[in-house]
């Protein structure tokens, strides 16, 4: 009888921190340290010590401050998302005005937390966001959705001359996601998929969460669907 998966069975998070404030950073450090399910991977307090982790093995999550002493988080977040593409990043900050939100995310940032979050909470955060969620705070979150309102108020017919269609060359699949498109169609599981491909099982959830990005669509079967009317998939 095979045994059931257990936590003890998944892969532990492996968790990037740049962040220039000692006391701030050294929490953190402390519960991803004690967190049984994540390995602290690396500490950068500038962002030119953050992007020069960048040519290092990728993480699974990396944390990101905006307000380094030698530049803009931003920098690092958009190397990042080039460079690993399959780790999660999110914000963590004390700036939560509309400009810094917008940029981190358009830079690819999939979370946003301002620094009145206690470390624990934090962690749980980074939790959801290796499992495929987008953490955002509260304050972030309703400047995001009135940004998004004005944009469909001032467009008069939806967003489409703002955002390009989903099947359009601007966000096209890689072949990772379409190898694990092909996969999810043939019916295996995120963990199957992270075993046959050789990867965490947070990396394939990352995968998931960018095709359904890109095909503007929420569910597996949606995807599918979506894939197959654009031809990335044969019918």
């Amino acid at each position: 009888m095979q045994r059931a998966r257990t936590e003890q069975d998944q892969p532990p998070i492996h968790v990037v921190i740049v962040e220039d404030d000692p006391c701030f950073s050294d929490a953190l450090s402390k519960v991803v340290r004690d967190a049984p399910d994540m390995r602290l991977a690396g500490i950068a307090s500038t962002r030119a010590a953050g992007l020069a982790m960048l040519q290092g093995p990728p993480a699974d999550v990396l944390l990101v401050d905006l307000g380094l002493p030698d530049g803009s988080g931003i920098d690092i977040i958009r190397a990042a998302a080039q460079q690993w593409p399959s780790c999660s990043i999110m914000v963590s900050t004390n700036f939560g005005d509309e400009m810094h939100v917008m940029q981190s995310i358009e830079a690819g940032a999939a979370g946003y937390l301002l620094k009145d979050s206690s470390p624990t909470k934090t962690v749980d955060e980074i939790r959801s966001l290796a499992s495929g969620g987008s953490p955002i705070s509260p304050l972030i979150a309703r400047q995001v959705l009135e940004r998004f309102r004005q944009g469909v108020s001032g467009s008069g017919t939806a967003t489409s001359s703002q955002a390009a269609p989903a099947g359009s060359d601007s966000a096209p699949l890689s072949a990772r996601e379409k190898e694990v498109l092909d996969l999810i169609t043939k019916g295996f599981t995120a963990h199957e998929i992270a075993k046959l491909m050789q990867l965490s099982h947070f990396t394939v959830r990352t995968f998931v969460r960018r095709i359904y990005t890109k095909l503007k669509v929420t569910s597996k079967a949606e995807a599918i669907y979506e894939a197959r009317t654009q031809g990335i998939l044969a019918d």
